[in-house]
């Protein structure tokens, strides 16, 4: 056996590494495969709702008729975006829309954080249970009951409000509201609140239970103030489930709403202030047998969209709080 030389002897021996074998992506599949398969049906869910229909985004590109198959209509490339874009109804449309969302995030986003905090400082338990029944009961109900509801409270004729301000002497005549462009968007974000605030607050309730109920002692201990607790502990504490929910509702922005608005603007003399991209397509697209067109505005609003939330989640991942 050959002698080792001076320098190899001198070095020392290399620690042997065991052996890791290498993670199995099917291995650990089966090893979760209970978890697999409660994730299974929503997987199918999405992919056949979701995905099989976005076929039919082809039909944004050509002048689709019905009976056609969707690769069977002649092909006719970006006219209906272009159509879209030099539309006179375009800066409206647009105009409203981005208008009522801010609203809907900046006032609706923050409103369940602000209840959640409240009701996280109540210690009557019977009133918070109360408050919680009656701040969700609105989000059960459908917008055409709430829709109802509110036309009933704004009616010229025995409406609530109009008897309250009447009674107070601001008013001398009944106003009606719903048929007013200046009190719509105020009338709107309002309902959306009142029908959200409650329900959205769960999820922070949840988080806020989750809080060690130590670091508020030793708060109290130091002097803090509750305002001062909220501040320093239990916002910082929630701030990842506030991210997350910011970056989805970032990703909504063009999302003014359909349902809510499809209700309360009833009246055409309100359309210069309602018509959003969800109306506008239902109205000018599907309305009138337009559907390349009306897939075309959709698309439009889904690609916005998608880079609205790409942007929100590449600032957020700036302080980890981020989707992927």
């Amino acid at each position: 056996m050959a002698r080792l030389s001076v320098d190899q002897e001198m070095q020392p021996a290399m620690p042997r590494v065991p052996y890791k074998r290498r993670n199995n992506g099917f291995a650990r599949f089966i090893r979760q495969i209970d978890l697999q398969l409660m994730v299974l049906p929503a997987l199918a869910l999405i992919f056949v709702f979701s995905y099989i229909p976005m076929y039919g985004v082809l039909i944004a590109f050509q002048d689709y008729k019905i009976g056609h198959s969707f690769t069977g209509s002649p092909w006719v490339g970006w006219k209906h975006f272009a159509y879209f874009f030099q539309s006179p109804d375009f800066y409206t449309v647009m105009r409203n829309t981005i208008v009522i969302s801010l609203l809907k995030f900046c006032i609706g986003f923050p409103a369940p954080i602000l209840l959640a905090l409240m009701l996280n400082e109540v210690r009557k338990m019977a009133f918070k249970r109360v408050v919680q029944t009656i701040t969700y009961l609105p989000h059960f109900m459908s917008w055409v009951i709430l829709g109802g509801l509110v036309a009933s409270l704004l009616a010229t004729d025995n409406g609530s409000l109009n008897l309250l301000l009447e009674r107070l002497g601001t008013i001398q005549e009944p106003i009606n509201f719903l048929s007013l462009p200046e009190y719509f968007w105020s009338i709107l974000i309002t309902t959306n609140v009142w029908k959200e605030i409650g329900f959205g607050s769960i999820v922070y309730l949840a988080a806020i239970a989750g809080v060690d109920p130590n670091t508020y002692e030793a708060a109290s201990i130091d002097g803090a103030s509750r305002f001062k607790q909220i501040y320093l502990i239990t916002l910082p504490s929630i701030m990842p489930v506030i991210s997350i929910f910011m970056i989805l509702a970032i990703g909504n922005l063009l999302s003014a709403g359909f349902e809510d608005i499809l209700v309360l603007a009833v009246n055409p003399a309100l359309r210069d202030v309602s018509d959003v991209i969800d109306t506008y397509v239902i109205r000018v697209g599907i309305n009138n047998y337009r559907y390349s067109y009306a897939t075309a505005v959709g698309l439009f609003k889904a690609v916005v969209s998608v880079g609205l939330l790409t942007i929100a989640n590449y600032v957020a991942r700036k302080s980890g709080n981020s989707l992927w």
